[in-house]
């Protein structure tokens, strides 16, 4: 039996060794796994030995890099940050104090935030720190005090008030533990009530003041309309009101309850009513309240995240102490007046004056427009004031307002100047600007010595008077409204007469005074219900004294103007103009009853480029058929040549005039009009000239023979001059050059000659018949000569012959005399008739030689001799004389 126990040893030998073969294979396997994991291991540990080298090569790498991308942002954001602040509050809102000026704000732009330092950070420029003040809110101060305090307070201010128009900013100082020392360098401003100093217990009245203050601007002036002032200055371009700020220093310990709740509504509804807080030592807090930290390590501001602040370095004193005495001295010479483009219209003639003419001519304190009105009541104006308180100006800007609103079919203006100046010559076309404003009618300037143009003036609108009352009457109606209804396609605009310095007018206590006075107060009386309005301007008191004896006159000018310092506008009583500051006016519509004063700031509308724009604009849209102003300048010499009537004389080709007609100069009229003289075929009809001015006396003959000889066509009349002057030659052969070739010159030797053969063929019927005109210049200088008989009679024998008959055929003399009693001696000496001087022209010659038989009321016409001007008379025409301006022949 086979050996099963060895048989099972050695299975299990077999299986043992094949195990221990098994088990060895997988062993070194094993090892060399773990040798291979060791080596790894060893490889891992001199790897991560190297990882930390390039760890940090690349951290160092990326943080460069990151480094140097945030500078670049930080850089360009502080750049940014800083190029806004220069926007937001430029000039001396932020300027360093080196370049520092004063630059206030437009008007419609309130001053903006204001820098008091700046932000520091490593590798960045200095980014500014403003802070918003005037229209935004309020800035609290609080930490410690110091000089470094002060300083911020004091830079605040002054960059406040220089970013303001003067005065526009107004401080009130409540410093109870200095007494005002922290605001000394700003104590020149209190002179001109722009500070005003609270005293320890003046500090409820304060806040009592401003929060009355705010009321009133919420219930008057916002009125539910604006949000704010700022709001109200955007949209209409005006602050009414100027910025109160009140700063606080100190006193919180000493704030009573209701002091506490006063100071609680500012902060909260001030900032939208322009009242704005400083505040130190007292705690306030709100979304409009910016506060500043300082500490003895840093200083923050709301609004820059925490950072520290550096704040700039207070101002020096003395730029201070003089900043606010310029702005003092800008303040006590009066606010800046109104801006003139506010009064006029968006849309412009667009008005009706069939009521009335309303228009601006400022605003009120308040920034509202103040309108006057010329109506049935108010029918006329009376404006005064000193020289210098801009009288002129307020008519310029009523007269723009006016011309804005209402078409030349609308509105007429006649203007007249009696104070030496052309301050309406700007009105009429000029050799600069041929532009005019096309209500202008009529313009009178350099008329103090011409009270006859003015006179003129008002017969001109007397008889305006009555043709539109006429044609009231035709149409059953009593006032300009009611015409117009009825008439629609008449032409009925309102007059305004406008005469500055009108009191020349009514001086001297003479005919011509009187008949002003009586014109005056017809017009003032009547005037108004056919729309004629008077508007009467004086710089003298001795102007409206002139008015003041005439009650019913007076009484007609409802609308009185008032300017600074004026006397006797307004009653005794209203002494408002005694208090205007300069570019304001009283305006009042009651004959100056005090309740109805109104305060106006008067714009600058007096400089010609402000009018150039208006009157071009306005000129350019005139009707085609509107013809330039009138326009007599009382020191300007009227040429001949531009006459109307001389451009009028007919220039007949072949059949002379049946009755010429001599021009001698120009009439002190409303219309351009020529002194005439007919020479027609009757008794008298020679002229005589007086006077020893020779460039006056040559200037009448020589416009009446020009214009004489215009009116025939060659070799139908026949001229004869004679010159015994020599002074007179040159004007006297300037003459006979423009004359037919046929024209006799005479002197001394031949004048006998010459009247000998006229006399002749006067009484010599078949002699020739055309017009003969004799021109004798000084005629008296011949007296010696002309007095030698001849055949029993002299050359003066013939003179008064052809006075006395030459008229009849056709035969006239124009003769100039060096004096009355020259001419008396050469018609044959004293109580000699001179009715065969038909017509004279005076020149220095005074009234009082003028008397009967040239002049029919005894003592003469009123008549003081002046430049260039003549008495002009014609016995057939006048029955007073009036004064004429000879012509210019240069």
């Amino acid at each position: 039996m086979p050996d099963t126990r060895g048989q099972l040893v050695a299975a299990f030998r077999r299986s043992l060794a094949h195990a221990r073969a098994s088990s060895r294979i997988r062993l070194d396997a094993v090892e060399a796994g773990l040798a291979a994991a060791i080596e790894r291991r060893a490889g891992i540990r001199r790897a991560a030995e190297q990882v930390p080298d390039r760890v940090a090569a690349e951290r160092d790498r990326r943080l460069a890099e990151l480094a140097e991308r945030y500078d670049g942002h930080v850089a360009a954001l502080a750049e940014r940050v800083s190029r806004a602040a220069a926007v937001a509050a430029p000039g001396a809102g932020s300027a360093g104090w080196a370049q520092w000026r004063p630059g206030p704000a437009p008007r419609e732009e309130s001053p903006g935030p204001l820098r008091i330092g700046a932000l520091h950070v490593p590798h960045v420029p200095p980014v500014p720190v403003l802070v918003p003040l005037l229209d935004h809110g309020h800035v609290a101060l609080v930490g410690r005090g110091g000089a470094l305090s002060d300083g911020v307070v004091t830079t605040l201010l002054l960059r406040a008030v220089g970013r303001a128009e003067p005065g526009a900013v107004r401080l009130f100082g409540y410093d109870p533990d200095q007494l005002g020392g922290g605001l000394a360098g700003f104590a020149p401003l209190a002179t001109a009530r722009v500070l005003t100093f609270v005293g320890p217990r003046g500090l409820a009245g304060l806040l009592d003041e401003l929060v009355d203050h705010i009321r009133r601007i919420n219930e008057t002036v916002l009125a539910g309309e604006y949000a704010s002032l700022h709001d109200l200055a955007a949209t209409t371009g005006r602050r009414p009101e100027p910025w109160r700020l009140a700063v606080l220093l100190g006193g919180a310990e000493e704030l009573s309850r209701h002091e506490r709740a006063q100071l609680d509504r500012i902060v909260r509804a001030g900032a939208a009513c322009g009242v704005h807080l400083i505040v130190r030592g007292i705690p306030i807090g709100g979304p409009d309240v910016s506060t500043i930290d300082i500490a003895d390590d840093r200083v923050t501001v709301t609004g820059a995240a925490l950072l520290p602040v550096q704040p700039d370095a207070p101002p020096p004193a003395d730029l201070v102490t003089a900043t606010c005495r310029s702005i003092a001295a800008r303040v006590s010479a009066g606010p800046a007046p109104a801006v003139f483009s506010d009064l006029l219209p968006e849309e412009e003639w667009t008005g009706d004056a069939t009521a009335g003419l309303t228009a601006p001519v400022g605003d009120s304190p308040e920034g509202r427009p103040v309108s006057v009105t010329l109506s049935d009541y108010p029918p006329h104006a009376l404006i005064g004031g000193p020289s210098g308180t801009g009288k002129t100006n307020l008519i310029y800007a009523w007269m723009g307002a006016l011309a804005a609103r209402y078409s030349p079919a609308e509105l007429e203006f006649y203007l007249l100047d009696f104070k030496e100046g052309v301050s309406f010559a700007r009105f009429a076309p000029g050799r600069r600007d041929p532009s005019w404003l096309p209500h202008v009618r009529l313009v009178g300037v350099n008329v103090n010595t011409d009270r006859e143009f003015g006179l003129a003036l008002l017969h001109f609108l007397g008889g305006e008077l009555r043709r539109r009352a006429d044609a009231a009457k035709r149409h059953e109606v009593t006032k300009l409204a009611e015409l117009r209804a009825e008439d629609p396609q008449g032409r009925w605009p309102r007059i305004v007469a406008v005469i500055d310095e009108f009191q020349v007018l009514l001086a001297g206590h003479d005919a011509l005074a009187t008949e002003a006075a009586t014109l005056l107060e017809d017009l003032a009386r009547r005037g108004r219900s056919q729309g004629i309005h008077l508007v009467l301007a004086s710089q003298d008191v001795s102007g409206i004294q002139a008015l003041w004896g005439r009650t019913a006159l007076i009484a007609q000018f409802a609308l009185r103007i008032a300017l600074p310092k004026a006397r006797r506008i307004l009653p005794e009583t209203n002494t408002a103009a005694e208090l205007l500051p300069r570019h304001h006016a009283v305006v009042n519509a009651e004959s100056g009853a005090p309740e109805a004063n109104r305060i106006v700031r008067v714009p600058a509308a007096s400089d010609r480029d402000t009018w150039h724009a208006l009157q071009n604009r306005l000129w350019r849209r005139r009707p085609e058929e509107l013809a330039a102003p009138r326009l007599f300048d009382g020191d300007a010499v009227p040429r001949l040549g531009d006459a109307p009537d001389f451009v009028a004389l007919p220039r007949a080709a072949d059949r002379p005039p049946r009755e010429p007609v001599a021009l001698l100069g120009e009439t002190i009229d409303v219309r351009a009009r020529s002194a005439r003289l007919a020479l027609s075929r009757a008794p008298g009809r020679n002229l005589a000239v007086l006077g020893n001015r020779i460039d006056e006396a040559c200037a009448v003959l020589g416009a009446a023979t020009r214009s004489l000889a215009r009116q025939y066509p060659p070799g139908t009349a026949r001229f004869d001059l004679a010159c015994l002057d020599p002074d007179a030659e040159a004007a006297a052969r300037a003459l006979r050059a423009e004359l037919p070739a046929e024209t006799g010159w005479h002197d001394q030797e031949s004048l006998p000659q010459l009247l000998t053969e006229t006399a002749g063929r006067l009484t010599d019927a078949a002699a020739e018949g055309r017009p003969h005109f004799l021109v004798l210049y000084a005629v008296d200088a011949a007296a010696s000569p002309l007095s030698i008989k001849s055949a029993g009679r002299s050359g003066l024998d013939h003179l008064r012959r052809i006075l006395h008959t030459g008229p009849e055929r056709h035969t006239h003399v124009l003769a100039w005399w060096r004096g009355v009693a020259r001419m008396r001696d050469d018609l044959g000496g004293i109580g000699s008739r001179t009715d065969q001087i038909g017509a004279w022209v005076a020149l220095d010659v005074h009234g009082g030689e003028l008397g009967p038989p040239l002049y029919p009321k005894a003592g003469g016409p009123t008549w003081y001799p002046r430049p260039w001007r003549g008495l002009f008379f014609d016995r057939s025409v006048h029955r007073t004389a009036e004064v004429i301006i000879p012509y210019g022949l240069a």
